[in-house]
């Protein structure tokens, strides 16, 4: 046993956990065992010198879970033959799982998709493909330079991110990387095997066919989860292309600064997690996916938009459909996961339940009014949305009401779907019911009421008779084991009964299994139907919970054109309207023209809601670049192609970047990618360094994109000198957040006003903030001193001091002498 067990571990990686098959038990030796009993916190043992540990079989994938989440891998080494005296049970590995592969249900988060990728550069083009081997979903893209690849990693957060072993020096630092052979990466041997699985002669119907790079990739997929992690990939039925062209490219740190889809306070506080009405699983994930890779094609758009309109317009419509789409369960991992073959019997059901709520959910689509006799989206979902009436007639009357999760130990067909299988029931019944009688009157031909009839695993079935009473045991019982308290017999009418009992127990089991396993494989044929309308199903539940969404809050139907300007009326935040609680949001408009009024400064104190307007903009923007109605009276918005936002910064201690790197190189970033289409978001630009440099940047920068980039740029600052900008530049115009004084203190409008703020509010905000009374005097002794001294950059041309003061030298009384750096 364990030459086999070295054999089948030799076959392995060494950072792959094997979990070997002993019975009831999946043990680990030598260092697997080592390794694991330390993460699993179980015990570690000896056998012959041997490290070992083990873990129960049924409850192996809660330990699998927890190997998981640290990192590992595991293989699963399963017993393919029943023991038998004097042979060895033969074991196979069953299947390896890892972070990027798992299968199991409880172990996936239902609103995210589980990637696997890989990342591989030839010549200048760096290639990425990503296969969600849970759901089928296989797609690849190519960039030029890597700060759009990892913007893109950023994006779809793969669970593991294979590289090729010599192109370790370029991408061993990203996140989740794992060397693998290079050769598996070759573009002529990557082509071949994606033709190959995919029975086409060339890639070109996929459109990635002048595509090396992503090839390279995608080939490197196929091959880690057929060969390395012995996986099957035929549900992996199309690969499809992410063009960069196609979608509003959103980088990573403006997705962080964003909220968009996780937040520091929680996932409600996240725009996916305010925009997520969603009744099934396919379709979180689709929103989440919609959400990080908004699009630009006006035509995709408005089809959205239709759908949401004519729900709106019939809503007796859209709470049948809302209803229906409750009862649909994970049709697209569940069918992944039977035509893997690692599906059970529940499995079947859960598909069957869901395949049976679709009949009505078209007819009620099929009720909605369409807005234009032209084949449009909601037209695409009905067509896709397939009925499956004889796979779920089969699976209907085929299917016990509660079948068991083993596939091997009977429960699964119901009575009277096969008559073999009936009459090997009836046969084990009537069998069972003959036991019982026998046992009765045996009792009353021996006289020992205490007689019992029971059953083990070792003997079959025997009779057990009390030591009290075996004296009047008769003499044709064979005695077969001597208990403690009891003796054991055997009857030649009994082991006969057996046979025949056991042999209908087998026999049944066999023939479910070998039913569950058609059942399984005419699941499996229908695999590319299944996937088309789990598809349909998510983009219908998405719009729909949508449309749930822009009625509940009044959302309205924005207007796309190509132009350049970006105009709001009353518009609110998509996450802060739906979380306030202790005020009601309070709307404002955003005029942003491209001859006019392209570049906003706005001005303000900390605290008056600043931040909260420039990022209400960008998320309403890119709600209305997802197809969704949009939390304003109206909106006009010109089509973006980049969403950039720079807010605070902090220290990034890993790389040695100091606040005001972190900033500056965020600040770059825009800079050197934005282009006349995109919306620029800043916030406090230059604040990490001191004021006059800081002002500098900021100036230089606001004028930068004004002048040559001519970008859409809401600024937020508090450099008040800025806002002189609006003097010699067309397209700035000036904004302040309204505040009003009450008895040395400020009350917070959060109203957007044309013009700029007079003060920064500074001290009051400080003491709002809960600072002592006499710091707060003091700073405003000091205050007044430095205001005496202050200089302001003029308006025009490169800042420079505009009125000049007599400088005092006297401060105010101080009692430190650090009070002297102010002279």
């Amino acid at each position: 046993m364990m030459a086999q067990y070295q054999t089948m571990r030799r076959s392995l990686p060494e950072d792959i956990l094997l979990f070997y098959r002993l019975g009831d038990f999946y043990e680990m030796f030598f260092e697997d065992a080592k390794t694991a009993s330390t993460l699993l916190n179980v015990a570690l043992t000896k056998r012959n010198g041997i490290p070992m540990c083990g873990v129960p079989h049924h409850a192996a994938q809660g330990y699998i879970a927890k190997l998981i989440q640290q990192g590992k891998r595991v293989a699963i080494a399963e017993q393919t033959s029943d023991p038998q005296p004097g042979k060895i049970v033969e074991r196979e590995i069953a299947q390896i799982i890892s972070a990027g592969t798992v299968s199991d249900m409880t172990l996936l988060d239902d609103t995210r998709h589980n990637y696997v990728a890989a990342v591989y550069q030839v010549g200048k083009a760096i290639g990425l493909a990503c296969a969600d081997h849970s759901t089928g979903e296989f797609t690849v893209a190519e960039f030029d330079h890597k700060d759009a690849l990892q913007d893109e990693i950023q994006r779809l957060a793969p669970r593991e991110l294979i590289i090729a072993d010599d192109q370790i020096n370029q991408f061993g630092h990203l996140r989740s990387c794992l060397p693998y052979d290079g050769y598996a990466f070759l573009t002529d041997q990557s082509r071949h095997a994606l033709c190959d699985h995919f029975k086409v002669q060339s890639l070109r119907g996929f459109g990635c066919d002048d595509m090396p790079a992503a090839i390279s990739a995608a080939g490197a997929i196929l091959h880690y989860l057929a060969f390395q992690l012995r996986r099957s990939c035929d549900h992996l039925r199309q690969i499809s292309v992410r063009s960069e062209s196609n979608h509003v490219l959103i980088d990573a740190s403006s997705q962080r600064n964003l909220d968009l889809v996780d937040s520091p306070t929680g996932r409600q506080h996240s725009l996916l997690g305010a925009l997520d009405r969603t009744a099934t699983p396919m379709g979180a994930r689709k929103l989440r996916d919609w959400i990080l890779h908004p699009l630009r094609d006006i035509t995709t758009l408005n089809a959205r938009q239709d759908v949401i309109s004519s729900f709106l317009n019939e809503p007796f419509l859209l709470g049948q459909c809302r209803e229906s789409l409750k009862g649909i369960r994970d049709i697209e991992r569940t069918t992944s996961r039977l035509s893997q073959n690692s599906g059970n019997a529940r499995d079947l059901q859960s598909l069957c339940v869901s395949l049976q709520k679709i009949p009505d959910l078209k007819s009620h689509l099929e009720a909605l009014n369409q807005e234009s006799q032209t084949p449009n989206l909601q037209s695409q979902i009905l067509e896709n949305l397939h009925e499956f009436k004889e796979l779920v007639q089969v699976l209907e009357s085929a299917l016990t009401d509660e079948p068991p999760a083993g596939t091997k130990d009977g429960g699964i067909i119901r009575d009277g779907f096969l008559a073999e299988l009936d009459e090997l029931r009836s046969a084990s019944g009537d069998g069972k019911q003959w036991l019982a009688q026998m046992q009765e009157t045996e009792r009353k031909r021996t006289g020992i009421d205490t007689l019992k009839i029971k059953f083990n695993n070792v003997f079959g079935y025997f009779l057990e008779v009390t030591k009290a009473k075996a004296h009047l045991v008769p003499d044709d019982y064979q005695r077969k084991q001597t208990m403690t308290n009891a003796e054991r017999y055997i009857t030649p009418e009994l082991k006969e009964m057996e046979n025949k009992i056991l042999g209908a127990d087998e026999r049944a089991k066999q023939i479910e299994y070998e039913e569950f396993v058609k059942l399984r494989q005419a699941v499996a044929e229908e695999i590319d139907r299944l996937q088309q309308c789990s598809d349909a199903l998510a983009t219908l539940d998405v719009l729909l919970g949508l449309t749930e969404l822009a009625q509940l809050h009044q959302h309205s139907r924005p207007f796309l054109d190509e132009s350049r300007d970006l105009i709001i009326s009353n518009g609110r935040h998509p996450v802060l309207e739906q979380t306030l609680v202790d005020e009601k949001f309070v709307p404002n408009d955003s005029i942003m023209e491209e001859d006019t009024s392209r570049v906003i400064l706005l001005t303000g104190p900390n605290m008056a809601g600043k931040s909260t307007y420039i990022r209400q903009v960008a998320l309403i923007t890119l709600m209305a670049q997802i197809g969704a109605y949009v939390p304003a009276e109206q909106a006009r918005i010109g089509i973006v192609d980049r969403i950039f936002c720079r807010v605070g910064a902090s220290d990034d201690l890993t790389s040695g970047q100091s606040t005001f790197m972190v900033e500056m190189n965020e600040t770059a970033l825009i800079i050197n990618n934005a282009t006349e289409h995109s919306l620029v978001i800043l916030d406090e630009i230059g604040r990490g360094t001191a004021t006059f440099d800081g002002l500098s940047i900021a100036w230089s920068v606001a004028e930068h994109l004004h002048d040559q980039i001519k970008a859409r740029t809401l600024f937020a600052t508090h450099y008040h000198e800025l806002t002189d900008l609006a003097r010699s530049r067309d397209a700035v115009e000036n904004y302040n957040v309204a505040v009003r004084e009450w008895n040395d203190d400020i009350i917070f409008l959060r109203k957007i006003l044309p013009g700029t703020a007079d003060k920064s509010y500074g001290i009051q905000v400080a003491r709002l903030a809960g600072l002592p009374p006499a710091i707060i005097d003091r700073a405003k002794d000091i205050l007044s001193h430095l205001e005496l001294n202050s200089t302001r950059p003029e308006a025009k041309g490169k800042p420079k001091a505009k009125n000049t003061r007599s400088k005092s030298k006297t401060m105010p009384d101080a009692h430190s002498p650090q009070m002297n750096l102010f002279d």
